[in-house]
């Protein structure tokens, strides 16, 4: 093996834990078990920890009120069952870390004076979840390629999330960052957000109306354009306006032909 490729599977076993745990990694004797394993556990807990203070940093704002610091998962016995098969940045360990984080917040007597708790802590979880998962580091030219120049049908990108809320958050989460004395109140009303992540890893989040709502619903890469407008009930031109969107926040792509 290269210098590179020695440090490239250290890194490996320090992200991956089945893979610090399979026969590959262990044959090849290149580290200390279990120093590595206490590393990639520090490790594991510094980039959770990070994830965690920044995409449930609301819910880190109204701990004063709630009790619960959604971090403090991280020192529990649950995060620590976790560990054996916790593959940094990837969506399954995300969810699974979002997982205890709302169920750690949300196990607090939560008084009346945040009834938008539950709609917050969806918002964060699909944050988090949206960012993690595979990106793109490079751009491939070639990547629309189906030899006729024609797009393929649209389907709705892995981890958007299309929220469907009781309170308008958007009104409320600046306000949560304040300082403030009593907790800020959102405006009750039925709210639609889109949470998307670009190729890049750029997450963005868009408030929905009817009709994007339908075309992400509806988008699973085998309707058709006019298909898809029909049953969207949208005319062409808004069809094609509404997917421009929704491509460009990452929530829709054009899969690549044959």
């Amino acid at each position: 093996m290269s210098d590179r490729a020695v440090q490239d599977t250290v890194i490996r076993a320090l992200a991956d834990a089945p893979y610090r745990a399979s026969p590959e990694w262990r044959g090849l004797a290149l580290a200390d078990p279990a120093r590595l394993e206490r590393f990639a556990r520090f490790l594991a807990r510094h980039f959770y920890h990070e994830r965690l203070v920044h995409f449930f940093k609301y819910s880190r704002a109204l701990a004063r009120v709630t009790g619960r610091r959604p971090e403090a998962v991280l020192h529990s016995a649950g995060f620590d069952a976790l560990l054996p098969t916790a593959v940094l940045g990837s969506r399954a360990t995300a969810r699974d870390v979002a997982a205890l984080a709302v169920r750690h917040v949300h196990g607090a007597s939560a008084p009346q004076a945040i009834p938008y708790l539950d709609d917050l802590l969806a918002y964060e979880e699909a944050m988090m979840l949206a960012e993690a998962g595979p990106r793109v580091w490079r751009d491939d030219a070639g990547e629309r390629g189906a030899g006729s120049g024609e797009r393929s049908p649209p389907e709705r990108v892995e981890g958007t999330v299309l929220l469907h809320l009781a309170y308008d958050l958007p009104a409320v989460l600046p306000r949560l960052l304040e300082p403030w004395t009593e907790v800020p109140r959102a405006p009750r009303r039925d709210v639609k957000l889109l949470i998307a992540r670009s190729p890049h890893g750029r997450v963005a989040v868009a408030r929905a109306d009817a009709a994007v709502a339908s075309v992400v619903e509806l988008a699973d890469g085998r309707k058709t354009l006019p298909e898809l407008a029909r049953e969207a009930g949208l005319r062409s031109e808004d069809l094609e306006a509404t997917l421009a969107g929704l491509a460009d926040l990452g929530a829709v792509r054009f899969a690549t032909g044959s």
